[in-house]
This record gives structure tokens, sequence and C-alpha cells, in this order.
């Protein structure tokens, strides 16, 4: 067992375990304070568990078993204790054996699995911080916190955004606001949204001059394929047409 400390469980991404898991890990481990005793006045404990019922969900639905992911509290000087949480998890991954070979899953196709759901963390993310803010003390409650249906919403009724060409003036406004440089923007051209670097925050929609109102958000249906090179050439609009 390999042990990585970190000043608080709040510093755990979604991305530090799924890595883990990508780079062979066959489980892992979250050991944070107690509840309500955090050091640091942050509380990044209630974060960090709502993540880790989060994550197990995702891992559940790629096919993979989700107790090979495993969170518990206990403080600095309950040593005892977290021996007896770091046995019981190591005899349990023992007993899953290693990864995907239980659930059935090739060594090609869980990379793969692993690698598109690393890729969508970032919407993940945006689409529900407000329940990972959530600080809740009850087990039950936090099991009931993301449903297996949340989690298929996630995807079934995923966020796009599109750059409608007949609206689009090239003013880069939207590409100035993407925090992913996800948006072709070349001078005097249709603006093109990269949708595999996109992250669905929103950024674009919402910079979108609203004379020209050229951003779309779609809900569960794939983006248009974008203009060919060569036929995204911007036909400016009048300032009658605009006004």
């Amino acid at each position: 067992m390999r042990l990585v400390r970190v000043m608080c469980t709040g510093r755990v991404d979604f991305t530090h375990i799924l890595r883990s898991f990508a780079d062979g890990c066959d489980g892992v481990f979250v050991g944070g304070c107690h509840l309500g005793e955090c050091n640091y006045i942050t509380n990044g404990n209630y974060h960090a568990q709502n993540m880790v019922a989060l994550t197990k969900k995702l891992l559940e639905r790629i096919g993979l078993n989700p107790e090979r992911l495993r969170m518990a509290f206990m403080s600095g000087a309950e040593a005892n204790l977290y021996t007896e949480h770091v046995n019981s998890f190591v005899k349990k991954i023992k007993e899953l054996g290693p990864l995907g070979v239980m659930e059935g899953i090739g060594k090609e196709d869980l990379d793969a699995r692993l690698a598109e759901l690393i890729r969508q963390v970032p919407y993940i993310k945006i689409m529900t911080n407000e329940k990972l803010a959530k600080q809740l003390t009850n087990h039950e409650d936090v099991e009931k916190l993301f449903t297996t249906e949340d989690v298929e919403k996630l995807f079934s009724e995923k966020i796009s955004y599109y750059i409608d060409p007949e609206k689009c003036q090239a003013c880069m406004t939207c590409a100035r606001r993407c925090p992913m440089d996800a948006i072709i923007s070349a001078k005097k051209e249709v603006h093109i949204i990269e949708q595999d670097k996109c992250i669905r925050c929103g950024a674009c929609f919402a910079a979108c001059p609203p004379q020209f109102s050229a951003i779309v958000k779609l809900v569960g249906q794939p983006a248009p394929p974008p203009l060919p090179e060569g036929q995204r050439a911007v036909v400016k609009k009048s300032k009658e047409a605009t006004a």
C-alpha cells in the first residue's frame, strides 16, 4: 500500500482517485479527520466525503465495483483506528482481486473507460458543485446525495454549447472568456467551439454580446459539426440589423 499525505482531504480531487485506478491501483483509501474537527476551518472533509460518494457512483457506471474506493474518518491520535480501517480495506481489495478482473473488463476497455471519465471531470464538477458543497453529518444522507439516476442524467442530459455560424460576428469575446482555450477564433471567421476541450462551464454563453446571441445551449444532444475550413467567413451584419 502506498501512502500519499495531503494537508486536508479537501485537497483530494476526482482526478487523483481516477488516475490512481488508471495507473493500475486495485483500490483507493481516503482517510480524513473526523467531521467537525477541521484544523484549517475549511471543513474540506465534508467536500471529500461527497466527492467520494459521487466517485463511487461513477465507478459503478463504468462497470467497476464501488467498494474499491473507501473513505474513513479518524484523528491523528487514533493510530489503532487507522490501522483497523486500512487492514479492513486491504482485506476487501484482496477479495476483489486485480482491477477489472472480477468485473470482467479487459485492460484496453478499462483504460478507455477511465480515460473518458477523467476527461469528463471538469464538466462533472461544474454540474454537481452545489451538492459537493453540502456539509452532511448523517451517513444515510450522504448515501442518498447522488443516486444512480442523478449520475445517468449527468450524461444523458449533457449540456453542450455551439456557436451559430449565422449569428457569430467574430468579436472574439467568447474566446477571451473561455478558461480552457477551447474556442477557435480566427480573425473575421466564425468561431468554433472545440467540443473535446470544452468543459461546459457556460462562460462563452454568458459572455456573448446580446445583440448577437450566437451561443446556443444544447441539452441532451450533440453539437452540430463545425463549418469546414474555407467556409467560415463572417458576414457582417449592419448596425440596423443588430440594433
